[in-house]
């Protein structure tokens, strides 16, 4: 089995960002070549079964979240995404202790993604979507190759959930998991168990179970990762705490300091094209629950060389087709392939500006739009199809 070398989430919050929101962002790391899509799923129909990546579960007996999600193409779930409640997620693969019996990832069950997109359309804030992720995972457990071309790329996963009040780490083995709190400064989660002694909730008996299974003698203080990682990348882990320390320092983070960490090379948070596990999408979301929650995809490989456009949830939000992949072969959408060909391959530092320069413009209309709105001088609905316009305005720009 290739374990991924990168994969990272973050978060940060009051008091250490402008406006005293949340900011979350996540880099998806994923197999060369896999195309990963950004989706808008409203109104979705339900029936009384569900049917995820791999197996069929019961659907939810309530109403779900309009969702805004970038996934890999091929499944059902998601590596991240967005709800209309201001909820934010992301995961990451983990390895643990326990690969027997529920703890045996080869088994098809409900991967990582689909949790994250079931704890999204169903939660409507960060515990509340944690509890639908963890009673998910009691229930039918966690399994399966998550790549369409290599069974052995199978893992237990960790999840990081934000909305504008809190965030929540959650990490998993198997059925077991603990679940950290965090009201205040900055989180981030890499490839590896990271909650210690800390912890929050947890499932039932799980310290019980950890000593009966031999990972803990049952003397002092339980702690999660010594019980049950086997391991995970600390070296990146802690270079992302590094950033964020040095991205905060100031107390005014802002949705433009989490793009320069997604950016950074030299931490291997952002990975080339040519990597084995390259960076394949990214997310940045601004929580606000006063205000107005945006919510930023690149929908195209590596961050450093692609433009973060912003997604606002209205009444009649709409996105644009060209970030949708097709049911063909290679599933790449058309910004994919486009992206792929003037910026990627061509390594066109021309364009590269021209893309900063199209999100810097982004930044400032939306945090103008946002101080106008407080004042009641703009209404929602003019950012209908502003992600929309971003993606057919890139499009345009390749000609």
């Amino acid at each position: 089995m290739t374990m991924p070398r990168s994969c990272d989430t973050f978060v940060v919050l009051p008091p250490l960002t402008k406006n005293n929101i949340v900011i979350f962002g996540k880099n998806s790391d994923r197999p060369q070549n896999e195309v990963q899509e950004v989706i808008l799923s409203k109104d979705r129909a339900l029936d009384s079964k569900l049917k995820c990546t791999y197996i069929t579960i019961e659907e939810s007996p309530d109403p779900i979240n309009s969702v805004i999600l970038s996934k890999p193409a091929w499944m059902w779930g998601a590596e991240m995404g967005a709800n209309d409640k201001n909820v934010a997620i992301g995961n990451e693969a983990v390895w643990t202790n326990h690969n027997e019996g529920d703890g045996d990832a080869r088994q098809k069950r409900l991967i990582g993604m689909d949790l994250v997109r079931l704890g999204l359309e169903r939660g409507d804030s960060a515990e509340g979507a944690l509890d639908v992720i963890t009673s998910l995972l009691e229930k039918y457990g966690q399994g399966g190759p998550c790549s369409e071309s290599d069974d052995s790329h199978f893992y237990h996963n960790s999840f990081l959930i934000a909305d504008p009040k809190e965030a929540w780490v959650l990490e998993t083995s198997g059925k077991y998991w603990a679940a950290e709190r965090i009201t205040s400064g900055y989180r981030n989660i890499s490839n590896g168990l990271t909650i210690r002694t800390k912890i929050d909730k947890h499932s039932e008996k799980l310290q019980e179970k950890a000593q009966a299974m031999g990972l803990w003698d049952g003397k002092g203080v339980f702690d999660f990762t010594n019980a049950f990682s086997s391991g995970g990348d600390e070296i990146r882990q802690r270079a992302g705490e590094k950033l964020l320390e040095s991205g905060t320092a100031s107390g005014a983070f802002d949705v433009k300091d989490m793009f320069r960490i997604l950016r950074d090379k030299d931490s291997s948070i952002c990975r080339d094209c040519d990597d084995t596990f390259p960076t394949l999408g990214s997310q940045v979301s601004s929580l606000s629950s006063e205000g107005i929650s945006v919510h930023w995809f690149t929908a195209t490989p590596d961050p450093s060389v692609s433009y973060f456009k912003p997604f606002v949830f209205t009444p009649n939000a709409a996105i644009s087709e060209y970030t949708e992949s097709p049911n063909e072969p290679k599933r790449e959408h058309k910004l994919y392939k486009l992206h792929a060909e003037h910026v990627v391959r061509a390594n066109n530092d021309k364009i590269s500006k021209v893309l900063q320069e199209m999100e810097d413009g982004c930044i400032a209309e939306i945090a103008d739009f946002i101080q106008k709105y407080t004042k009641k001088e703009k209404t929602l609905g003019e950012l209908d199809d502003l992600m929309k316009k971003c993606v057919e305005t890139e499009v345009k720009l390749y000609g």
